[in-house]
């Protein structure tokens, strides 16, 4: 169900100072804010108080949303997702290696949220896309995959790979160049079986 209209409804209310509008906001999108900061941040109690931080900011800046540049919920989920790589840089200070677990996040990072505006067409077709890239990432040599998954999933730059996972920085932009290109062959490829299929 639609609930754009409501919820814009819902944000000018909480601009105007009424706080019970943030109650049926926080009912309706809490699910899918959780999921998104547990993607990102991988641990359930970090996520637990990020959702507490997100509806905060959503009280603070409901005058700051304009309709007409994304609905309610794709902007509250840009407020999370913000928060969320924060929290993900500040624990970098303790620079570790990437465990089989952090490998294996890809596919749940892919599965993750279809777009707010997207119709069931472009959703299933998104959703189908999906399971290709996480099956090609699956294909890929573990430190090409662990590359890419913290550079488009977790928001890493290539010198803070570097620092994370303890490798020259060329090393980190030749696996990172050397994934992407598999990806696209891999990835290529499974769309010529589709049309040869």
């Amino acid at each position: 169900m639609d609930h754009a209209g409501d919820d814009e409804a819902l944000l000018a209310r909480l601009a105007s100072g009424d706080r019970a509008a943030l109650s049926p906001l926080y009912d309706r999108y809490a699910g899918p804010v959780f999921a998104l900061l547990l993607r990102i941040v991988a641990d359930r109690a970090a996520a637990e108080d990020l959702l507490q931080e997100v509806f905060v900011r959503v009280w603070q800046r409901a005058g700051t949303y304009q309709i007409g540049r994304g609905r309610p919920l794709t902007w509250t989920l840009g407020i999370a997702h913000n928060l969320a790589i924060d929290e993900v840089r500040r624990r970098r200070r303790r620079p570790q290696g990437v465990d089989e677990r952090e490998a294996g996040q890809a596919e749940d990072l892919l599965a993750g949220l279809p777009s707010a505006e997207a119709s069931p067409e472009e959703q299933a077709w998104a959703r189908q896309r999906r399971q290709q890239i996480g099956a090609a990432l699956r294909q890929l040599p573990p430190a090409q995959r662990a590359i890419i998954e913290l550079a488009y999933f977790e928001g890493y730059t290539q010198s803070q790979m570097a620092e994370r996972l303890g490798e020259p920085l060329g090393t980190i932009k030749t696996r990172l160049r050397l994934g992407i290109q598999k990806l696209r062959e891999i990835l290529r490829g499974q769309e010529l079986e589709r049309d040869l299929g």
